[in-house]
């Protein structure tokens, strides 16, 4: 059985998305649509609002910060220092919602996208093209995260982190999270660990790798 670990809670009601950086942790709230920086034991080091409508994703570029502005069917790019909204996206497979989990690689942006259970490689700079698909591993994707060249994505229905393959989707192996440990949702790794956070308790928790 993997070795949970309930570290601390998230400063916001509904944590939904992480993304670890040198820094901390950020995490995106779905209720407040506020994005805190917190430290790794849970301090919060930066907090400010955003234009995301019910947001479950964040990643950092190292200069922007993208943003699933889930129930608005955006993508958002937002500053970092203050989230002033940069530019908006408009979700690609989105249907009644947009995107959860986002993930950034080799200049290209990552998209976990429940409606139509894929997930997307866009280009940014490229008027937001899709490049490449993969199925995602069920209906549910939240959290994504890369460990060296495997694509690493949380499906919350089957409370697993799937490891997959980036060209195909197909399955590699899995970590499960059995109840009664807190349900993942958005997700990141960070120094040999899974981290995650559940919507509904505000755990922040990890999980190591191996």
């Amino acid at each position: 059985m993997s070795k949970v670990e309930r570290l601390f809670d998230s400063p916001g009601p509904h944590p939904n998305g992480m993304q670890a950086t040198e820094d901390g942790l950020w995490i995106i709230d779905q209720h407040s649509n506020e994005v805190h920086l917190v430290s790794f034991d849970g301090e919060v080091k930066k907090a400010f609002d955003t234009d995301s409508d019910r947001g479950s994703g964040i990643t950092d570029t190292g200069d922007t910060l993208w943003l699933s502005s889930t129930y608005s069917c955006e993508i958002l790019s937002i500053k970092p220092e203050n989230g002033e909204t940069i530019n908006r996206y408009e979700t690609p497979g989105s249907g009644e919602t947009g995107a959860h989990g986002l993930e950034w690689r080799d200049n290209k942006l990552w998209v976990a996208v429940p409606p139509t259970a894929t997930i997307y490689q866009v280009d940014v700079e490229d008027d937001f093209k899709v490049i490449h698909t993969i199925p995602a591993p069920d209906d549910r994707p939240h959290g994504l995260a890369w460990v060296d060249d495997d694509l690493w994505c949380i499906e919350t229905n089957h409370r697993a982190i799937y490891r997959l393959n980036p060209e195909d989707g197909s399955k590699l192996g899995k970590i499960d999270i059995p109840e009664p440990h807190p349900e993942p949702h958005g997700m990141t790794y960070w120094d040999g660990y899974f981290w995650y956070c559940d919507a509904h308790s505000t755990a922040v928790c990890r999980v190591p790798l191996s």
